[in-house]
């Protein structure tokens, strides 16, 4: 039993052949498995992970001597089965000046009021020539409410970078055409059927999602993939000095 609960844990995060019929989200995590994977080679040093959560995907930074996962502390969020090693007030860093040579921040962006502090907050931790990966939803449903604020384009990330500091280095729009709108029809099932029943939700994710997955799968093969309609943003940024 316990096997099979670290199997369907990795599929989570690391979707694989299996992940077709086990996780809901398989578009969403598969493509942006990916896009993390290919930048996450020029991330090095001691890394800051903001918004940590779980740390999904520490075991692809290989080139990082020092992994620190922060996040903030939310009576609303149940933090008991994650790996948090410094909780902060969502405001201000607890740590010195350019203390950090990587920062990564997964899928947290749109969870943050103030995103023009919180990107110069990071820049601030940042050393010089510094290293930042980011990922943000462009099209996604309203999720850990009521702390989910905004969604960014394209231009819209690149823009509040760029104003914060930071040199756009490389930018992926992760989960695009035929595959974001099979997610978001799996999405719309898992969310109607969802059960607190780790059993009966992974039934159900058989039965009625995996179906659709492997439509969208098959139907992704066919012509080329509307650009303009994503799931995630996925950039690469250097701090500017």
């Amino acid at each position: 039993m316990a096997l099979l609960r670290d199997v369907l844990e990795k599929q989570k995060f690391y979707p694989g052949i299996l992940g077709v019929f086990v996780n809901p989200f398989f578009f969403a995590r598969r493509e942006l498995m990916k896009n993390i994977s290919k930048c996450s080679v020029l991330l090095h040093g001691k890394l800051l992970d903001v918004g940590c959560g779980r740390k999904p995907y520490k075991r692809m930074f290989r080139n990082v001597t020092e992994y620190i996962g922060m996040d903030i502390e939310n009576p609303g969020h149940d933090h008991s089965e994650e790996d948090i090693d410094v909780f902060y007030d969502g405001k201000i860093f607890p740590f010195p000046d350019h203390h950090f040579d990587s920062v990564l921040t997964n899928q947290v962006l749109e969870h943050v009021f103030n995103p023009t502090e919180f990107l110069s907050e990071i820049n601030r931790v940042l050393k010089p020539n510094g290293y930042l990966l980011l990922t943000v939803p462009f099209i996604w449903d309203e999720h850990e409410q009521p702390f989910d604020y905004g969604r960014y384009s394209s231009f819209g990330i690149k823009h509040i970078l760029v104003q914060n500091n930071f040199q756009v280095l490389e930018y992926s729009k992760s989960c695009q055409g035929t595959k974001a709108i099979f997610q978001l029809i799996n999405l719309h099932i898992y969310k109607k059927f969802f059960s607190k029943n780790r059993l009966l939700r992974l039934i159900l994710t058989i039965l009625l999602i995996s179906p659709f997955t492997i439509l969208g799968i098959s139907l992704s093969w066919f012509g080329k993939a509307n650009s303009d309609l994503f799931l995630d943003n996925v950039v690469l940024a250097r701090k500017v000095n």
